[in-house]
């Protein structure tokens, strides 16, 4: 897959600091074959063909209210079930985030959000300090949302944690319906994600961070 042609398009010239903040990931083994192209700062663009309808959807959640430019192809053993995919795309999507950060100097570093949708609501708070970890508080009522085995939310947050460097909390205030439950979940770290990846001018090129490391 080359590298998205939206983002030629939709260059971003407001900031001297938002220079290229692209990444096109490739990750293939046994078992999947995937491909991610992003843009950190772009319109909310998607493309989402991962033979996982429902992960697409909420791949379109994090595109369209991070306001990120992304594709993501993948084919995988869906024919055994959806965990190899569901997994390989958090982990390669982490490794783009990863990648168009670069040395995360300039960012905002934190972001935090709470989406509601209905009767759901869900809080996300994240930080791209460069040490993984993951606080995983949802309580999804049904094993399923459609063909999608629920159990895999975390799996794919644990994917995007882990190589994308970052401290991720995810608490469910309310919420009765799965359906609910995971988009406000997809849309709240959209929205924390945007926040964090946004550029600082009063920081210019500096690490957010006392220790001058993340």
């Amino acid at each position: 897959m080359t590298p998205m042609q939206t983002s030629d398009r939709l260059q971003v010239a407001t900031s001297p600091y938002l220079v290229n903040r692209t990444a096109s990931v490739t990750r293939k083994t046994g078992e999947t074959d995937v491909q991610v192209s992003l843009n950190l700062d772009g319109t909310g663009y998607c493309v989402a063909k991962t033979g996982i309808p429902f992960l697409d959807h909420m791949l379109h959640q994090i595109s369209s209210h991070g306001l990120i430019d992304l594709e993501v192809q993948a084919t995988g053993d869906i024919e055994i079930d959806d965990h190899h995919t569901n997994e390989d795309v958090g982990i390669t999507l982490g490794m783009a985030f990863a990648k168009a950060l670069g040395d995360r100097k300039g960012i905002v570093r934190f972001g935090h959000f709470v989406a509601p949708l209905d009767e759901a609501l869900v809080q996300v708070t994240l930080d791209f300090s460069g040490r993984p970890h993951l606080s995983y508080g949802l309580e999804i009522p049904t094993q399923r949302v459609g063909t999608y085995d629920t159990q895999l939310v975390r799996e794919f947050f644990v994917a995007i944690v882990n190589h994308s460097q970052m401290t991720l909390h995810i608490r469910q205030l309310d919420g009765i319906n799965s359906h609910h439950i995971i988009e406000a979940t997809f849309k709240a770290f959209a929205r924390s994600l945007r926040m964090a990846a946004e550029v600082d001018p009063r920081r210019a090129h500096t690490i957010p961070s006392s220790k001058g490391v993340l």
